[in-house]
Formats: C-alpha cells, structure tokens, sequence
C-alpha cells in the first residue's frame, strides 16, 4: 500500500504518520493488514519530528500547485487529505481560504481521478459546517449551514468528495472533526486554538489568554480519538459508507469553566492561576456559530467512540506529550 498524507506536518498529520508506522499494515475492509510500502508526507513546511524510515518521503510543496500534487498523487492508494488554512485563518483571508480549502482540495481529487485506479480518501472536514438556527443536539440528518468562510470551504470539500465518489473516480469519506483538545504545540491561527493553549501552556509552566466566558461550551475531541477515528474511517468497507459519505464523529461537550475546574483538579490552582481571561469579540463570534452537542448516533453504531471525560483527555495530553510530568 502507498500512503499519502496532505497537511503531513500539521501536528494530526505527524500523529497518523507515526501510528501508521507503528503498525506497518493498513487492514483495509477487515481484511488481512497490508503492508505500507512508501508512505508521502505532503506539506507547505518540511515534516519533523519523524524517526528515519526507509518508507516516509517527506515532500515540501503547496497544494495548489496542480504539478506537485499530481506528483505525489501519482501512486496513491490511501490519502488522508488533512492540508488546510484554519478557521480564523480562512476568515481574515478570504481568498487565500478558498484558494487552499477548494481550489486545493479539488486539484487534489482531480489528481487522484486521473490515476484512473480510484483511490480510497478520508476528507478532514469540520463541525464548522453548521451554523445559523440550531437545535440543542446536532442530529445526523441535519443540513449544513455555514457561517464562515471555513465551515462553507469545508461543506464544499464534502460535497467534492461526494461526488468524486458517486462518479467513481475516488472512494471518499469525509469526517467532521469536533475542536481537538489538547493540540501540542503552539498556537495557531484557529479561532478555537485558546482550548488546547488553557490547558498546554499552564502545564507547560507558562501563561495562557482565554478569549471567551467560562460559561461557553464546546464540543471536543481527543487527538488520541481523533487519530484512531482517521485510520477507522479509512478501513471501513465501502459498503459502510453507502452513499452517505460524510459523518459527525463522537465527542463530548464541556464548558471552558467545567476545563479550567477539571485542570485544577489535575494539576492544582497554581497551574489555573496562569489563565488570564481577556474577551475577544472577534473569536467569541466565530465560536458562537458553533454547536456544542451532537448526537453521532451513526458514527457509534460504525464504532467510533469519544473520549468519555474530559479528565480523560487531559490525562492522555499529560500521558502523550508531557512524558506523564507538568510544570
């Protein structure tokens, strides 16, 4: 099997690469592992972090460049396709949003149309696809309604890879990530970055600024889960997709309050005490489009699961990227 990974660098990028290297076989349709032969870590800046491994070629390029693409394309059995401008990235850059999220994504599926050997894709999309008037609970049969350039970028890279697949030309999945908790790491340009940076840096010894109320709620993911969710959704057979190809994963919803309590418990007031809140209109906006609970009835009956507490994620942050110490 040949590997593909977009947004290879990206910090779920590095974490996929390493369990699948860790495996060494992809067991595709419940059928027996199959062996990764070479595995491509495509990225706009070089990977790192990546023990020497005979099978990775690291490849620096942009995914709107149609000729790098097709390269890397070119022999690709499974891709992940994680490469993305981020939330408020997207949003204060309109055109370089869509020229990333759609224009890339779609040179991406024509590259791999032309291969003419359909290969199998899982798409990282997001629950930013929702927005507007929403009920309590996300079910899995309601409609995306945008309210940012990203959560629209993200519906069309959906409907992309859709179509793709009702044509034949790809056998595309695409999962809507909830906001993952803890990302390692610094900040990024994501509106929802303040979620990983209340609870790393404090840990880490150093201060964090929370943009929004303590009573806001969110609906997250671990890393862990988020990972174990990509290499799922690529294994399925197709036949558990059918022609909905698109899935809300499991998470669970908290409040940023209820992290900051659970981060005290934890770890003690001296680590909260380096949380400072400082409202950002602009953040707590983008935020507030969001939905903070799904129900991903369908995502558990395909056997995706949540990380069941919030105490759970942090111990798996502390347990994975603190080597099991904090400041």
């Amino acid at each position: 099997m040949r590997v593909l990974i977009t947004g290879g660098n990206g910090f779920i990028g590095r974490k996929l690469a390493m369990a699948l290297l860790h495996t060494g076989a992809v067991p595709v349709d419940h059928g027996p592992p199959r062996p990764i032969e070479r595995m491509t870590l495509f990225d706009s800046v070089p990977s790192e972090d990546l023990p020497p491994d005979p099978r990775v070629e690291v490849v620096t390029g942009d995914i709107t460049d149609r000729s790098a693409v097709e390269r890397v394309a070119a022999q690709a059995d499974l891709v992940w396709h994680l490469a993305a401008v981020v939330s408020a990235g997207a949003e204060a850059d309109f055109d370089l949003g869509y020229r990333v999220n759609v224009d890339g994504t779609r040179g991406l599926l024509d590259a791999l149309r032309a291969t003419g050997r359909r290969p199998r894709v899982v798409f990282a999309s997001s629950l930013a696809v929702y927005g507007g008037e929403m009920p309590e609970v996300i079910t899995d049969g309601f409609h995306a309604t945008p309210q940012s350039s990203y959560g629209t970028q993200k519906a069309i890279g959906e409907l992309l890879t859709a179509d793709y697949s009702r044509k034949g030309f790809i056998d595309g999945r695409s999962l809507r990530l909830p906001t993952i908790v803890v990302r390692p790491g610094r900040p990024n340009k994501a509106a929802s970055t303040f979620a990983s940076s209340i609870i790393r840096e404090p840990l880490a010894g150093e201060e964090a600024v929370c943009p929004v109320a303590p009573e806001t709620a969110i609906y997250i993911l671990s890393p862990r889960r988020v990972v174990e969710a990509l290499l799922r959704a690529m294994t399925l057979p197709e036949s558990a997709w059918g022609m909905h190809r698109t899935l809300q994963l499991a998470g669970i919803t908290v409040t940023v309050g209820a992290m900051v309590e659970a981060l005290a418990r934890v770890a003690g007031e001296a680590v909260t005490d380096r949380i400072r809140w400082q409202p950002d209109p602009a953040i707590e906006r983008i935020v507030e489009t969001w939905p903070v609970r799904a129900e991903a009835r369908r995502a558990r009956s395909m056997g995706f699961t949540d990380d069941g507490s919030f105490e759970a994620i942090l111990q798996a942050h502390i347990e994975d990227e603190l080597g099991g110490r904090r400041a």
